[in-house]
């Protein structure tokens, strides 16, 4: 399929699952000579064995998208049966090989695929695309492709990006996987080596300018809107400067938000929140005393900084008081008004926000410089680049610190700053660690330690499944920083002794049911709710009708 034509056929294409287009499952019948007696729980079995004969992930990834369009129900009953197992296969990293390869293996539609040269009809497309459907989609995630993960512009491939969230809502929020609606917007790729294969079926051309850009996202969210007025619509893995641009552009106006901006700075700050409280008990400093430096300045790390800076105003600081507990270095350096491309006007927009005015003409180009200077209590990673807290880095931050804050957070492992293992050697097992992708716990020093995981998945389950639930006119910030806060209230008593950053993920279909009863609440306390049924509740009940709401398979 290509999205080079115009006929409604290429460019639209079923959602994430059959029933979506009208196809509804079989009752269960008597065997016949035609239809062997086969159970739902012979066919997870089965599933099962097919996959630990697969040789690759990737092979599994692959398997496992047919079983989803073929049989949601199973799919996600195999999901809800090894959601720990299984998630690194449909999500990271496992996903950003499948997105890289999109064109190599694709196999069939899974979603939405809208090219910009459509951009004109898009409100007729959407129109027509929805008076298709049976189940009015619930929630959309959409991307352009333009920067997966930390693997750069991969296109169209990007749609494996939107199917693999979408996954993570069905399993992780309970979202009913017949209201998912995973959505590519076609505007070309600058990927040379992707462009240029011959089994690619993207626009085979460069990607158009943020201007162009813009006018096709705008005829994009207003025919969305119009043709899913309910609908929560999620933005994934746009490149910097257009993710700040929509999120600002779009976000007082429709039922959206930015998982990369805005869900990072929620779990980020969620994690932050516990290691802030044990690395002070453990130092006797006050939390205001906290310092954090980023390595990254990117829309994820813009986005987690001004959200952790929440943590701050907690403690009863201004916003330029909390702005202040953060250092952010580029590729350039620590970002200070004194840089020769910030004076020049030249530093991208996103990033004028943290830009340091004390450091009185002296720059600090590299990150031991910067840790030397700030001796920060907390370091961030969100640079992309694997490996780049070295031992030293590590140690010095070890000797400045009783317990260091160290979350190297950048996705997929392969990208990761810092891996567990050397965390714990490098800093004697002090480190309280949090990453973004998963690592396993390791036996350090007769106990074992379960590293933290800084997953998104902790999160916007709960805040889209949130938004839906109160009927939210918008997502605003307050609503994010609720999910936080939820997410940090989540961890149980065996969490809690074990000095764990966040709850287990075994338990994520709680924690999603705690974190969108935090949404709902934020939203009715700056009247942006709609569903009037669950104003008044209290907390507990709030939770347990979230839970009532999640679909099961």
């Amino acid at each position: 399929m290509s999205t080079q034509t115009n006929t409604n056929e290429d460019i639209l294409t079923p959602p994430l699952t059959p029933t979506a287009t009208g196809k509804q499952a079989s009752p269960r019948r008597s065997p016949s000579p035609s239809h062997p007696n086969i159970t739902p729980a012979q066919n997870l079995l089965r599933l099962k064995s097919t996959l630990q004969n697969l040789p690759t992930d990737l092979l599994k990834h692959s398997h496992l998208a047919r079983v989803r369009r073929e049989d949601p129900n199973l799919f996600f009953s195999a999901l809800k049966d090894d959601l720990i197992g299984l998630a690194p296969i449909v999500y990271t990293p496992t996903v950003g090989e499948a997105c890289q390869k999109y064109s190599q293996v694709y196999s069939g539609p899974e979603g939405l695929y809208l090219s910009i040269d459509d951009k004109h009809r898009i409100p007729e497309l959407l129109a027509e695309f929805a008076q298709t459907l049976q189940n009015p989609p619930q929630i959309l995630v959409v991307t352009d492709g333009s920067r997966i993960l930390g693997l750069g512009d991969l296109g169209i491939g990007g749609m494996g990006i939107s199917v693999g969230k979408l996954n993570l809502y069905v399993a992780g929020g309970g979202i009913n996987p017949h209201g998912c609606l995973p959505v590519v917007l076609d505007m070309g790729t600058n990927n040379e080596t992707i462009r240029d294969d011959p089994l690619y079926i993207g626009l085979r051309r460069p990607r158009v300018g943020l201007q162009e850009a813009t006018e096709f996202m705008d005829a994009f969210m207003e025919a969305a809107a119009a043709a899913f007025p309910t609908a929560v619509i999620q933005h994934e893995d746009f490149y910097s400067e257009a993710a700040f641009d929509f999120l600002d552009k779009y976000k007082g106006n429709y039922r959206m938000f930015n998982d990369d901006i805005e869900g990072t700075g929620s779990v980020i700050l969620a994690g932050f929140l516990a290691a802030a409280k044990q690395a002070s008990e453990a130092s006797g400093k006050s939390l205001k005393d906290h310092k954090i430096v980023f390595l990254g300045g990117g829309s994820a790390a813009v986005g987690v900084a001004k959200e952790m800076m929440n943590f701050f105003k907690m403690q009863g600081l201004t916003e330029d008081e909390a702005r202040e507990r953060f250092w952010l270095i580029d590729t350039k350096g620590l970002i200070t008004s004194t840089r020769p491309d910030v004076v020049s006007g030249k530093v991208a927009a996103h990033k004028r926000y943290f830009i340091r005015n004390d450091t009185e003409g002296t720059e600090y180009p590299s990150l031991a410089s910067v840790i030397d200077y700030v001796k920060p209590t907390a370091l961030v990673g969100l640079s992309t680049t694997f490996g780049a807290f070295g031992e030293d880095h590590v140690r010095r931050m070890a000797e400045l610190n009783k317990v260091p804050i160290i979350f190297p957070l950048s996705n997929p492992t392969s990208k990761c700053e810092l891996s567990f293992s050397d965390a714990l050697e490098w800093t004697d097992g002090k480190v309280l660690f949090a990453s973004g992708s998963p690592y396993a716990p390791i036996h350090h020093q007769g106990r074992l330690r379960e590293p933290g995981q800084g997953n998104n998945f902790l999160v916007f389950p709960g805040i889209g499944f949130g938004a839906l639930q109160s009927g939210a006119e918008r997502i605003t910030n307050g609503m994010i920083t609720a999910s936080a806060i939820a997410l940090s209230e989540a961890l149980n008593e065996e969490e809690k002794k074990l000095g764990l950053l966040y709850p287990r993920l075994e338990r994520i279909r709680e924690v999603s049911a705690e974190v969108a009863a935090g949404v709902v609440k934020a939203a009715q306390k700056e009247g942006v709710d709609r569903n009037e049924k669950l104003r008044g509740l209290d907390h507990a009940a709030l939770i347990q009708e979230m839970k009532d709401a999640q679909w099961w398979p």
